[in-house]
């Protein structure tokens, strides 16, 4: 069985399921469990168990394939462009809202739920959830593949010198906030 990028996309699910982290967390069930073909017979479990290995990159796999990114930014900024690429170079497919104006972009902000004290240049939507400034691609899949009900999205506030599209001399350490219902943040990584 191969476990290429192309023969993953079309095990995915059809579109008309409830949303990409449903489809992820089917393919995910079905390769844990071994079952990705339940006609299989005993002749082939070593195959299946050898896919099942693979789970963990299948996941990051799959989330990046079946989940668009919408990004809000300001046209002339060269960090927010970086991000993108960087999103891009992990496997999203990213699409770009330029919004020129400061004001639509607190706007836009706000009807995300993100507070001015984690905000930062840029805000996106991946999924259900909202993801702020620089977050690095990793910790978008492990949020899309964990998929918790209690978080509104992922945070990097400020422009943290070493996050993705921050690159430069002098990187600093950071946490990646996760930002919950009920308004309140909470670690979710250090980098």
């Amino acid at each position: 069985m191969s476990t290429s990028p192309t023969y993953l996309v079309r095990l995915l699910p059809s579109p008309r399921l409830a949303g990409a982290a449903l489809g992820t967390s089917l393919l995910v069930a079905a390769c844990s469990s071994g079952r990705a073909d339940d006609t299989a017979s005993r002749a082939d479990t070593s195959a299946r168990t050898s896919f099942a290995s693979t789970t963990p990159a299948i996941a990051s796999v799959a989330s990046a394939v079946t989940t668009p990114i919408r990004v809000f930014k300001d046209p002339s900024c060269g960090c927010c462009t970086a991000w993108v690429q960087h999103m891009r170079d992990n496997g999203f497919n990213v699409t770009t809202v330029d919004e020129p104006s400061q004001s639509t972009m607190d706007s836009i902000k706000r009807a995300h739920g993100v507070a001015p004290s984690n905000a930062s240049c840029h805000t996106a939507e991946a999924g259900r959830y909202v993801i702020e400034g620089h977050v690095p691609a990793d910790l978008v899949q492990r949020l899309l593949k964990e998929n918790p009900t209690n978080v509104v999205g992922l945070a990097v506030p400020g422009m943290v010198t070493g996050s993705p599209g921050m690159e430069g001399a002098d990187p600093e350490h950071y946490t990646v906030m996760a930002i919950m219902r009920d308004g309140s943040t909470r670690p979710y990584a250090r980098r």
